[in-house]
């Protein structure tokens, strides 16, 4: 059966990054296959479009950056910056990932079928993060909503300062970050893991991973902090 788009091909070894980024930007519709990205930096970012973008080979910082709709499938690596401030849509990379990656998302879903370096998820905003290795650490450092789903191990200071994000470990957390608890598993968080898990297309059974989350102590008001607070105000 053939695809409902043509798929047109950009080799960005004839093509520079700009062209490849313009052409992008202007499609409403179609599929795309990079060639040759070598590392390069800012690949598909700011897509807007319910377009399927192929890459074949590793990219270097902020691919699929500001990412909005569509979906980006990297075969390969990827550096600092994967799918920063993703609002919606899909990003997949079939290695693995270095610093940063899902970084202040929204919305929608990154796949990292490898690894994934330090501070993976942190500012997170609504993204789902989908890891099926090992985290870095600082990981989820101050992830405000959103899952991030690690199918292996994870760095120290997990979740560090999160507000009210779910984190899912199956494996080992070296340590846990400021105000981070390990949670009750209920019902509804085994039907979103086992949802997020399905959509990653990874194989695993929810009862074998742990949830992690907030003590909320950091951010909710002690009446026995005032008398600090008038003194600071009076100052």
């Amino acid at each position: 059966m053939s695809p409902p788009h043509p798929v047109t091909t950009i080799d960005l070894a004839e093509t520079s990054l700009r062209e490849l980024n313009q052409t992008l930007h202007r499609a409403g519709q179609g599929s795309f296959r990079v060639l040759n990205p070598r590392g390069t930096h800012a690949v598909a970012c700011g897509i807007d479009a319910d377009i399927r973008v192929e890459i074949d080979g590793s990219v270097g910082y902020y691919c699929a950056g500001m990412h909005q709709e569509g979906s980006v499938h990297v075969d390969g690596n990827a550096s600092t910056g994967l799918a920063e401030n993703i609002m919606s849509g899909t990003v997949r990379i079939t290695g693995s990932a270095t610093m940063s990656a899902g970084a202040s998302g929204g919305g929608g879903l990154v796949v990292i079928e490898g690894n994934a370096g330090a501070r993976c998820g942190i500012s997170m905003k609504g993204v789902d993060i989908v890891v099926g290795g090992n985290v870095g650490h600082m990981s989820a450092f101050m992830a405000q909503a959103g899952n991030l789903v690690v199918m292996g191990d994870a760095g120290a200071y997990l979740g560090d300062s999160l507000y009210e994000a779910d984190i899912y470990v199956r494996g080992a957390v070296e340590s846990l970050g400021a105000d981070a608890v390990r949670k009750e598993m209920r019902p509804e968080h085994v039907r979103i893991l086992s949802d997020l898990l399905a959509k990653a297309g990874m194989e695993a059974d929810p009862a074998d991973f742990q949830r992690y989350g907030s003590a909320r102590n950091l951010y909710n008001f002690h009446i026995d902090d005032v008398d600090a607070e008038l003194a600071g105000t009076a100052s």
